[in-house]
């Protein structure tokens, strides 16, 4: 049997999964569009974001970015020629997707950011955890399980992703305070088990003393998982991820996996939509809502 304890958690702006602030109810029409559709936390919240506008009797359209900056712009800009009310997006490049961010203002659209955020001065509000925190939680786990020392790698997440990046920084920033941890290998890749996969595969040839892999979400991570256990170092080799999606859950059972962090995409979804409700209602002085985290690990 297995027992699973949350750690680092901040508090999440739901009650039993409803909005802590009331939100109007006028019939809205909403423009979806999400950075990858295959990814098992997008996909949870995607269904909370249109579960909840389907309960505010709101219409709205989804339209994957497939992880390409270039789609998710034209997808945008599809939505302001429709003429839609309000924008939801997670953007696959924080600068790239800027053009999107522009073409929403400039009709004067509002544009929220949902998990990851833009660097732009378009962005209506950005919806996200405290990144460097949930770094800063994952790298001083990592530390206390070396006892301050050994080599480790990283695979953080996508090229131009701002959002991975932050979560890095705060991992680095506790890794860097432990003398004793060397970080011989780091990487950005796409948020998919296949990359997982491929990129451990090859620090394993290049690092074999490598006594841990950080990775930037859990599809990464359970492809690192695939990785160290054909080279039959499983239980040898700590592997953290993020999400604490169901399949990370039974890594983390089989103790494939070392840590994962719940994140509730669900609920994100559904706040994002509260939030961008609230905004349309006229309020625009409310701060932008921070949902929680907490470390998944075997007891």
């Amino acid at each position: 049997m297995s027992f699973y304890r949350n750690s680092t958690a901040a508090i999440a702006a739901f009650v039993c999964g409803q909005a802590l602030f009331a939100v109007p109810t006028l019939a809205e029409t909403l423009g979806i569009s999400l950075s990858d559709d295959s990814n098992p936390f997008y996909v949870q919240m995607r269904k909370g974001i249109e579960e909840r506008a389907t309960e505010l009797g709101w219409t709205f359209t989804y339209v994957g970015a497939n992880e390409s900056v270039v789609n998710q712009i034209q997808t945008v800009e599809d939505f302001v020629a429709k003429g839609v009310d309000s924008i939801l997006i997670s953007p696959v490049d924080a600068v790239g997707a800027g053009p999107a961010y522009a073409a929403a203002a400039a009709a004067g659209i509002p544009i929220m950011s949902v998990a990851r955020h833009a660097i732009s001065p378009d962005q209506t509000m950005a919806i996200k955890m405290d990144e460097f925190g949930v770094g800063s939680a994952i790298g001083a786990w990592l530390v206390a399980k070396l006892d301050g020392k050994g080599k480790i790698a990283m695979i953080q997440g996508p090229s131009g992703a701002q959002t991975f990046r932050n979560i890095a920084q705060g991992f680095t920033t506790q890794i860097e305070a432990a003398s004793g941890i060397e970080v011989v290998a780091r990487f950005e890749a796409p948020l998919r088990r296949e990359e997982g996969l491929r990129i451990t595969e090859d620090i394993l040839t290049a690092h074999p003393d490598v006594q841990a892999i950080y990775c930037g979400n859990d599809e990464t991570a359970l492809g690192a998982v695939q990785a160290v256990a054909a080279a039959g170092k499983t239980g040898q080799i700590i592997i953290t991820g993020m999400n604490a999606t169901g399949p990370a859950r039974a890594a983390v059972d089989s103790g494939g996996l070392a840590l994962t962090v719940q994140l509730k995409p669900l609920e994100w979804g559904r706040l994002a939509v509260d939030s961008m409700a609230k905004w349309l209602g006229g309020d625009h002085t409310f701060e932008a809502p921070r949902p929680g985290f907490s470390l998944i690990e075997k007891q």
